[in-house]
């Protein structure tokens, strides 16, 4: 059941930032929703589909799913207490997401779909895609494992700085991980054959909570100690490969990632791994699990920069409704252009940046933010009507859009000042994340029971 969830979460990721970072659709609308979080990374996430609510109904369908197996041997009443704790759970993440303003419908409802599929696939496939990945030669997992790779490369590039590719970067490698290291331990003579292959010995009856105790602690702390080493080695080393690549043409820069020529070496206090924390981050963590209150931020506004141009975007549709009401109830007003105003004109910068953008290609290197702004411009439609054959008032309205074009860009300028902002994500952190969890997910599997077998902590007998 574990290898299972490991297979349904890991894909949910995966699936769900890769289809965030194709669609680009930011999080509803704030105002005139309160967004409530405890995380900072998330403001900076897009909305569909929600993660939180694939993951949630992954694992509850599988549950239910397992529940409801002809061979399950779970007695009716304990099955029906799980069967509404799987619904429930699933019920609560998804109104939560709602509730906490950082998902709309679709979200939640694509989202749900998603993590519904994938159980189902892993439910129906899983058994026989763990024969094939197991009973095979090792060209069998290296396939998979270049199909994964394939997967993170062709992930679409963000329109803006979203860290959710970051994400499916860390699940991609522990799938690798889990699957090579579920490979190699089940021809080590250790594992067990039953209920599936390469099975991590266990019995609790054998072992005794003493040593199940001491086998978790010790786990976590290979964990722990595996990434505590590995990610600054890997961040101090890489660098220098990775300028010598670049000078071959070689190099596959992404959007947002500075290449290793722009820099000399990587700051030592990295933070922003949304999977593990480092430990130094465990005392923070413990106390935010503690006093949730403290660490949860309610914010009323444009949290990240898709956020700050879907906002500009409402703004001017909001205008051109009010002004085309108002040219409806008056025939007689004319709507006019910069260029060539009327007696009652409708001033607007649109045309200009229209014309300015005007063949402009998007290309791998070009901002997508960019692109938000000269297809947006820096000013929506603003109407000022004026009284004909009166110099005084044409004079007031040649000014007025003046005035409020300087007004609305103080406002603009204050809300982007507002926003959360992503920190600086350097090329070489890609692989370093993919090798760090490939290890992480080695050692769930295979590292850490073997070490437990040599040091007398494993289990001696076989499943009779």
């Amino acid at each position: 059941m574990g290898r299972s969830m490991v297979h349904v979460l890991a894909s949910g990721v995966f699936f769900s930032g890769f289809l965030k970072d194709m669609w680009c659709l930011p999080r509803p609308l704030s105002p005139p929703l309160h967004r409530i979080t405890m995380s900072h990374s998330a403001a900076l996430e897009y909305g569909f589909p929600s993660t939180h609510s694939t993951n949630a109904v992954s694992v509850a369908v599988y549950a239910l799913f397992l529940l409801a197996d002809p061979e399950s041997t779970v007695p009716l009443n304990v099955k029906i207490f799980l069967q509404v704790l799987s619904s429930c759970y699933a019920t609560s993440i998804i109104l939560g997401r709602l509730y906490c303003g950082m998902h709309g419908f679709l979200d939640v409802v694509i989202g749900s779909a998603l993590g519904a599929l994938l159980s189902s696939l892993q439910y129906w496939f899983g058994e026989a895609f763990d024969h094939f990945i197991h009973a095979g030669s090792f060209e069998v997992p290296a396939i998979v494992i270049l199909i994964i790779l394939a997967l993170v490369r062709i992930h679409p590039e963000p329109a803006d700085d979203c860290p959710c590719f970051d994400d499916s970067v860390a699940f991609a490698g522990v799938f690798i991980g889990v699957e090579l290291g579920n490979w190699h331990f089940a021809r080590s003579g250790f594992a067990w054959d039953q209920p599936v292959f390469a099975t991590v010995p266990f019995r609790l009856e054998t072992l005794g909570w003493p040593t199940t105790i001491a086998r978790i602690v010790l786990g976590v702390f290979l964990i722990f100690a595996w990434r505590g080493m590995m990610k600054p080695a890997l961040l101090k080393t890489l660098p220098p490969v990775f300028r010598v690549i670049e000078k071959l043409g070689l190099s596959l820069p992404r959007r947002f990632f500075v290449q290793a020529s722009e820099y000399k070496q990587v700051p030592k206090q990295l933070n922003g791994d949304n999977v593990i924390p480092s430990v130094s981050e465990i005392p923070s963590l413990l106390t935010s699990i503690r006093y949730p209150r403290r660490s949860r931020s309610v914010s009323v506004g444009p949290q990240s920069e898709a956020d700050a141009y879907e906002t500009l975007a409402y703004r001017e549709k909001l205008r051109r409704e009010s002004t085309q009401e108002k040219l409806a109830a008056n025939p007689k007003i004319s709507e006019g252009s910069a260029e060539s105003p009327g007696c009652f004109g409708v001033t607007t910068s649109r045309s200009a940046s229209n014309d300015s953008t005007a063949g402009l290609q998007l290309t791998p290197a070009s901002s997508g933010t960019n692109l938000y702004k000269s297809m947006l411009g820096t000013e929506a439609a603003l109407y000022t009507p004026s009284t004909p054959g009166s110099r005084s008032a044409n004079t007031k309205s040649s000014r007025r859009p003046s005035q409020e074009r300087r007004q609305l860009e103080r406002e603009e300028r204050e809300m982007f000042s507002k926003l959360e902002k992503p920190r600086v994500r350097y090329d070489v952190e890609v692989i370093t994340k993919l090798i760090v969890y490939i290890g992480i997910g080695w050692i769930a599997v295979e590292g850490a029971p073997l070490l437990f077998e040599k040091i007398g902590l494993g289990v001696d007998d076989h499943p009779g």
